[in-house]
């Protein structure tokens, strides 16, 4: 009877354990962990908080309609501060210790190719917003990405400064030590020449850097008729006042890392008039998805959207379509689902995903006036 008594004790002890341990793999039993890093402070921080908050809305309106496979979904959010060696210790967190089933993350292609590889590793599905740079989704079958890459990206810029701008020699500003900028700047580079334009001089910087004249000064004395700064929105604040300051009064071209309301702060508003950049989506598009989601983002959030809001939101929403066709959590079934999106129906375009995982989806060019992002154009695939 005592023998009994202890093996039902130890038993009762394994049930338990192995109870706990199932729950934990997907959150409480009626829980499902998705996880998310992303940059909530650090010097790009408005890349973060704006993807949390799209994020959060795809979560909310998810478990507002009943959830998925009859559980509610659970964010977990870790900042990585904007380091990509931050970005390995919290993605390992977010796998390791909370046992999540999917991963959203990040903006900044160096940080999705610093956390992307571990979720490689552990067969965990992940999903970046806004991360351009081809190499992210070349490091495996489990990374995704719901926004487009660099060489249409350079593409859209290219075809808008000789088509639309007639503008045939170009400058470049490249930060040096980031994956996006030199990733763009490259494909910039090959396909502007390819259509018949021309860099006549390239110049180098390195993110934190404060003091751009020197290289500036530089690119003046080619007489360029346009500047392609494939950076951050900190760095081309800066550089547009020292632009102007040294009397460089041509268009300054950019790319997606440039959207950001702090974009146009302070004298960069009028350093800025009459520059343009590449992104995802334009607020002024009378699309009703675009204009729903502004609507229930001002309400939440007191605050305007910017792409990186409405491409984190696409991320979650797509992600939970894909759990809902496997009809399970687990991260291999998770993945051949996200592998045969096509034409899912997200706020900035419908998204397909090709061979390597990259959405197929138009880019648009915006002007900046009177400190404000103005839709110019859209250019398709």
């Amino acid at each position: 009877m005592k023998k009994f008594a202890k093996f039902s004790i130890a038993a009762i002890f394994i049930a338990i354990g192995f109870t706990l341990y199932s729950c934990n793999k997907s959150g409480t039993g009626n829980e499902i962990l998705i996880g998310q890093f992303a940059s909530l402070t650090g010097s790009e921080a408005t890349f973060g908080i704006s993807s949390d908050n799209g994020l959060k809305l795809a979560v909310e309106e998810i478990n507002k309609s009943g959830g998925l496979l009859g559980k509610q979904v659970k964010l977990l959010t870790e900042d990585n501060q904007g380091k990509p060696q931050e970005t390995q210790t919290v993605v390992q967190k977010l796998i390791n210790r909370d046992k999540v089933v999917a991963i959203i993350g990040e903006v900044a292609s160096s940080r999705s190719k610093a956390g992307a590889p571990i979720c490689q590793q552990n067969k965990i599905p992940m999903i970046s917003p806004a991360s351009t740079n081809p190499e992210v989704t070349a490091i495996g079958d489990y990374i995704f990405r719901v926004c487009f890459i660099d060489p249409f990206q350079a593409t859209v810029m290219s075809k808008f400064a000789l088509n639309s701008m007639k503008v045939k020699r170009i400058a470049m500003l490249v930060d040096q030590k980031n994956a996006y900028s030199t990733g763009l700047a490259e494909n910039f580079r090959k396909i502007f020449t390819q259509m018949g334009g021309e860099i006549i001089e390239e110049q180098k910087y390195s993110n934190g850097d404060k003091d751009f004249k020197a290289q500036l000064t530089s690119i003046k004395a080619k007489n360029p008729e346009a500047i392609f700064i494939p950076g951050y929105y900190t760095d081309v604040n800066l550089i547009s006042i020292q632009a102007r300051e040294i009397g460089l009064t041509i268009p300054l071209f950019g790319s997606d890392g440039w959207e950001s309301e702090k974009l146009t702060e302070g004298k960069a508003k009028d350093a800025l008039e009459g520059s343009f950049f590449s992104t995802h989506v334009s607020t002024e598009d009378p699309n009703p998805k675009i204009q729903e989601f502004i609507k229930k983002y001002r309400a939440k959030y007191n605050s305007e959207p910017d792409a990186m809001s409405f491409l984190a939101y696409d991320a979650g929403m797509m992600l939970f379509d894909a759990i809902k066709k496997a009809n399970s959590t687990e991260g291999e079934k998770i993945k051949n689902e996200l592998a045969k999106e096509k034409d899912f129906p997200g706020v900035t375009g419908n998204i397909t995903m090709n061979e390597m995982r990259n959405a197929v989806k138009p880019a648009v060019v915006l002007e900046i006036k009177d400190g404000k992002f103005k839709y110019k154009e859209t250019i398709a695939p």
